[in-house]
């Protein structure tokens, strides 16, 4: 009610002042021009919804410290931000999950709501893919398996983000890669090193393909755990492990041109 109050204010004042007629135009993006007075956009505070999507890294699993994980601090992060006034945060991911079922959701409308109202969506998917070939064979692992997975993961995050188009075709898309927590058993170049590179590379050429994704890679950050950035389960992230990737993320979204982080405002 104040802002209303103040806005009026302003009209009339600049009304009082000259006897011509003066234009108003502003979007939520745009500064308001009252002849040579100009009031910035960040002075009509906004909502932002950011609405989280896919497995246990966007679920916040392994966070100790219960701040829902690189999301609840991307929430914290953004509400410090000029001009915004709330951000509510929707997160639907899950444990587990993998891009076909992920995709089924999708399809189903079962969050057709939530995806239509964000301004900002992030997603984590991939990673439940990888561990179902190694599950199914553990003792016999081949590369041949992993690239024939791979075919059908990339087939899937093609329609997740047509899926997702359909639903909201504005809203900037946070595209997480993939890390190895293999890693924290042994500093060793492997195979599994090559399999990952591959999925993550083709995640970004699917990002790319958006014109308003940002691709957010993760891979460096989890590279051993000399900085004891792992959860006790030694496949998750810690509450360490989760601030470096909301570090990555702030970064990788400076350079997409989705926030300028000096003057700490959201550039969509």
């Amino acid at each position: 009610m104040k802002y209303i109050i103040i806005f009026i204010s302003v009209i009339f004042l600049i009304g009082c002042s000259s006897n011509e007629m003066v234009e108003v135009s502003f979007s939520e993006k745009q500064d308001v021009l009252f002849e040579n007075y100009v009031i910035p956009f960040q002075f009509f505070p906004r909502t932002i919804e950011v609405v989280g999507l896919g497995d246990s890294l966007t679920q916040g699993v392994g966070d100790e410290l219960k701040r829902e994980g690189y999301l609840g601090r991307l929430q914290q992060h953004f509400s410090q931000y000029n001009g915004i006034e709330a951000v509510p945060l929707t997160n639907t991911a899950k444990r587990g999950r993998r891009s076909d079922q992920l995709l089924k959701m999708l399809k189903n409308g079962d969050i057709d709501h939530q995806l239509r109202k964000a301004h900002l969506i992030t997603l984590t998917i991939g990673g439940n893919d990888i561990m179902k070939v190694i599950k199914k064979d553990l003792f016999n692992l081949k590369v041949e398996a992993f690239e024939k997975e791979l075919k059908k993961f990339d087939k899937n995050y093609d329609q997740i983000l047509h899926e997702i188009r359909e639903i909201n075709s504005t809203a900037p898309i946070i595209i997480m890669g993939l890390y190895n927590p293999i890693t924290i058993v042994t500093d060793e170049k492997s195979e599994f090193d090559f399999i990952l590179k591959n999925w993550n590379e083709t995640i970004e050429e699917t990002a790319e393909e958006d014109s308003n994704a940002c691709f957010i890679p993760i891979d460096h950050l989890f590279v051993t755990n000399t900085n004891l950035v792992y959860h006790t389960d030694f496949f998750h992230p810690n509450s360490k492990g989760y601030q470096l990737v909301i570090d990555e993320i702030v970064s990788s979204m400076q350079d997409c041109g989705l926030i300028d982080e000096d003057n700490r405002e959201l550039l969509f």
